[in-house]
């Protein structure tokens, strides 16, 4: 599947279950351990915890079942690894902690269409 499709697909299913702050970093040109970061926020752990579980189920959906993670809800920060998109889950303290977006601020922002 294709990387932008797949995003869209990921971005739509967090923006359907009440993610907060979804946003999508293309780093394509300023890194190789990713090629796009898709960073949301969960409400709560269970919040996070059903985020984080209901992607792997569409993925499974999908036929992708090769994709790495990594995190429990309870550290406030979860990572799900396919096909060079990082999605990070994190609750409000932990997103605010580590700010990506300013930790890649040379990344640009990838607008999705709905």
């Amino acid at each position: 599947m294709k990387q932008e499709k797949l995003i869209k697909l990921i971005f739509k299913y967090l923006d359907e279950k009440k993610a907060l702050n979804i946003s999508v970093l293309n780093l394509l040109k300023l890194s190789s351990i990713s090629d796009y970061f898709i960073i949301a926020t969960g409400i709560n752990t269970p919040h996070l915890k059903a985020l984080y579980e209901g992607i792997q189920v569409e993925l499974k959906n999908l036929g992708l079942s090769c994709y790495d993670r990594n995190g429990i809800p309870d550290s406030g920060w979860l990572i799900i690894d396919i096909q060079g998109i990082m999605i990070h889950i994190f609750d409000k303290q932990q997103r605010d902690y580590y700010n990506l977006e300013l930790l890649w601020k040379d990344a640009s922002i990838v607008k999705v269409e709905l």
